[in-house]
């Protein structure tokens, strides 16, 4: 019996952003101060001027951060001498992000732009065009393994780029070295601490196979000693086909999967078809590429809520 998923383009995610909202150059749109559209029209999502931000004071370090882990990072061990944009709103996925002209004045503008390239086209365009930036790509600490961009889901990953953070942002402010270390120092034991949960909490399950709507969990599984097997792959942004649906579905019912995971900030459609034909059940995880809207807690609180989806799913003791 074959799996029956009628999923309209925009179902797949609960917003499917055009990256063709902008019909003018850069330096154009930062001239003339005119923002891109963000209404129902064209559906890109709106930077900053719909984004968090702490309110940056004349005498901190204003930085900007492409997405949310990275917020996370630059709030934990900046403290009171950074002010953090985060360039993703809330709700948003920031492969989807749309920089207006005032978002890219503040490109242009902040002491540093901190940010992952590969995965955020936008944030990467205005960087390279923005001549003069102080610009930080994480991409070298984080050790990335071929395509996969999805490393701060491994918390001593996103603790080595705290660590480069101290370092980075002391070259800015030398007077706030001593507190840099200290902040990244006290976030590595955090996340060391919430390493150790997860080895702990996920060492006596039943089942090792995690079954996700697209490949996102990548880092987290070789982690952990567990196997990823996905529905889409790593992007997020296509339909699955017929072939790829069948063939998890098998994989599913050959391995004894009894969960199958979606995420936060993506439409259930994929995982409920493939648990419908299967007789397995839909759990939701978060891979944490932005806070949900009214989200409660930080980086640390959506893991912790994750390890528990997981201990029930994977069969956990």
């Amino acid at each position: 019996m074959g799996i029956i998923l009628n999923i309209k383009k925009s179902e797949v995610r609960r917003s499917l952003w055009s990256r063709a909202a902008c019909t003018l150059g850069v330096s154009t749109l930062v001239l003339a101060g005119v923002a891109c559209s963000s209404g129902a029209d064209t559906g890109a999502v709106a930077g900053t001027e719909a984004g968090s931000s702490s309110g940056v004071q004349p005498d901190r370090l204003a930085v900007l951060a492409s997405f949310y882990p990275l917020e996370f990072v630059v709030e934990r061990v900046g403290g009171n001498s950074v002010g953090v944009t985060n360039l993703t709103p809330p709700g948003a996925e920031p492969h989807d992000l749309e920089l207006g002209a005032n978002d890219l004045v503040e490109v242009r503008e902040a002491d540093l732009v901190v940010y992952l390239r590969g995965i955020s086209a936008a944030v990467d365009d205005a960087v390279n065009t923005a001549a003069g930036t102080r610009w930080f790509d994480v991409t070298a600490l984080a050790r990335l393994e071929k395509e996969d961009i999805h490393f701060w889901l491994d918390p001593l990953r996103l603790a080595d780029v705290a660590d480069g953070m101290a370092q980075r942002l002391a070259e800015l402010d030398p007077s706030g070295a001593d507190a840099f270390r200290a902040n990244a120092a006290a976030l590595r034991a955090d996340l060391v601490a919430l390493d150790a949960e997860f080895v702990s909490g996920l060492a006596t399950c039943a089942r090792r196979d995690l079954v996700t709507s697209h490949a996102a969990f990548g880092y987290l599984a070789t982690r952990y000693g567990m196997n990823q097997e996905s529905v889409s792959g790593l992007s997020p942004d296509g339909e699955p086909t017929a072939a790829a649906l069948a063939r998890v579905a098998d994989f599913v019912r050959d391995e004894g999967v009894t969960t199958i995971y979606t995420e936060t900030l993506l439409s259930s459609a994929t995982a409920r078809a493939v648990a419908s034909e299967t007789g397995a059940r839909v759990a939701v995880l978060d891979p944490l590429e932005g806070l949900a809207e009214g989200a409660v807690g930080d980086y640390l609180t959506v893991m912790r809520a994750n390890l528990e989806v997981l201990r029930t799913g994977q069969g956990c003791t």
